[in-house]
């Protein structure tokens, strides 16, 4: 009898030993880096980082979060996303110049807390890339549509929306549309690019984000005539009696959800195995993205919601609003409209740029099929993997809304993001030796305490969300336990 259960105890610990394993550290010289151009520099990465990061959280979410949830507070709440932001970002930097690898979170989760943490992690990665060109995409038609409008141009209403939308206790019912046609193209030609190669896509993030700040800063100069202090009273109005809608409840809600906004510099350390000189650049990057994105969503976000009642802001085009309520604003809307498309174009190219990156990553390792992570022996891209991420984007902004999409978004990277501050604490006491370019002042206070605002931000995410949250962790648990476990490469053959 004790014999027997003592081999239950050493299965149970081969067990867990297998789920928990750690991969090695591994440097760039020894991660396939070849398979891939490197050719980002600094200012490159600097700019996919803002290409991702200023999209349709600042043209979009912060008049719907501020017209739904926070009123003129919006700017509490992006200064709270930020810095919950800024402290993972801290830990992203860490991590990115000592182990520069393509995988993100999901590797440096997989060098620190185990296999089975990693996959958690790197799935729903995926569904935040993935789901990310898909929100913006759907904002993106939003603008097309409204532009077209103004040209006399009208788009049958079943080929331009969500064949679903979202009821105010989270259920989805149908709207009576086919689906979004302009959203699913735009992300179909955008996977195209990427299908192309790093050097065209990075040059085209380059023009689109010189383009989209230019295009912000006209909007927040020319607004500043036009701001009506008491379009700011009450900076938090009193709470509705539900959770979540005003008050403070309603600016932790939405800081949650505009947490969304923030997730840029994630998407430059993905491309670190395609930089010049990553140990040095990727941190710059990676801080450099955060820092100048806040500065202008704080901006925008209080000129906006100056101009005009928060009340008013609940729709797709927030930003055409606040400057239709001033006509001597008119010859802007069209450029505004315009150059926002634009910009936004830059958040969907990025978008999908990450997640193949990913999923090169995860195949790597045998946790998902070698396929996922071929390499075009001319493009030097991750080609299967774009492919898939593109159809699988391009069908996700097909068929659902914007508040559905975003919602998902905030919870994968806040998970993603408090993991990251935990792994910082864990290497630098399991990996001493490890030489670190760039360290995490403070990490014993810092980084426990970006983890903590993290995980603190989920508990204002709807019900709703946290449902669709298990739906996804169980068929990617369904995935990992059916192929995962038995090919990842920790296994010995």
């Amino acid at each position: 009898m004790n014999e027997a259960a003592d081999n239950d105890t050493a299965g149970s610990n081969s067990l867990l030993r297998k789920l928990f394993a750690v991969h090695p550290v591994v440097t760039p010289e020894h991660s396939g880096a070849e398979r891939l151009k490197q050719t980002l520099s600094v200012w490159a990465l600097l700019a996919i980082g803002i290409g991702a990061t200023i999209g349709s959280g600042i043209f979009v979410l912060t008049g719907v979060v501020a017209a739904m949830h926070t009123g003129p507070a919006i700017t509490i709440s992006l200064m709270i996303a930020a810095f919950g932001s800024g402290l993972a970002a801290l830990c992203y930097a860490e991590f990115a110049a000592f182990l520069p690898v393509s995988g993100s979170a999901y590797s440096y989760t997989y060098a620190t807390l185990g296999e089975v943490v990693a996959w958690f992690i790197g799935w729903n990665l995926l569904l935040e890339y993935g789901i990310s060109a898909s929100a913006v995409a759907v904002s993106w038609s939003g603008y097309v549509v409204d532009l077209l409008a103004g040209w006399g141009i009208h788009l049958p209403a079943i080929w331009v929306h969500a064949p679903f939308h979202q009821t105010a206790a989270g259920h989805l019912v149908a709207s009576g549309a086919i689906m979004n046609v302009p959203a699913m193209l735009i992300v179909l030609a955008l996977s195209a690019l990427c299908y192309v190669g790093i050097q065209e896509t990075a040059r085209a993030t380059n023009f689109m984000v010189a383009l989209k700040v230019g295009v912000i800063l006209i909007v927040i100069v020319a607004g500043l005539k036009f701001i009506n202090p008491g379009n700011w009273h009450p900076y938090i109005p009193p709470n509705t009696g539900t959770f979540g809608h005003f008050g403070w409840s309603g600016v932790m809600r939405g800081s949650a959800i505009i947490f969304f906004s923030y997730v840029g510099f994630d998407t430059a350390s993905t491309t670190a195995l395609e930089a010049r000189n990553p140990r040095r650049d990727l941190p710059l990057g990676i801080i450099g993205t955060l820092v100048i994105s806040t500065v202008l969503y704080l901006a925008m976000a209080a000129v906006v919601t100056g101009m005009v009642s928060y009340v008013k802001l609940n729709v797709s085009a927030p930003v055409a609003v606040a400057l239709n309520a001033h006509p001597t604003l008119s010859w802007l809307r069209s450029l505004v409209i315009l150059g926002t498309i634009i910009g936004m174009t830059s958040v969907i190219l990025t978008s999908i740029l990450g997640q193949p990156r990913i999923l090169l990553s995860m195949a790597d390792d045998g946790l998902l099929p070698p396929a996922m992570s071929r390499c075009h022996p001319r493009f030097k891209t991750p080609y299967v993997s774009t492919a898939i991420t593109g159809i699988g984007a391009a069908l996700i902004a097909a068929v659902f809304p914007l508040d559905v999409l975003a919602d998902l978004i905030s919870i994968g990277i806040l998970l993603a993001f408090a993991v990251v501050c935990i792994g910082v604490l864990v290497m630098r006491y399991t990996r001493p030796d490890v030489h670190r370019p760039f360290r995490v002042p403070w990490a014993v206070v810092l980084c426990p305490l970006g983890a903590g605002v993290c995980l603190v931000m989920t508990y204002f995410l709807s019900d709703a969300t946290w449902i669709r949250l298990v739906v996804w962790t169980f068929l990617g648990g369904l995935i990992y336990v059916l192929y995962g476990f038995r090919h990842s490469k920790q296994r010995p053959r």
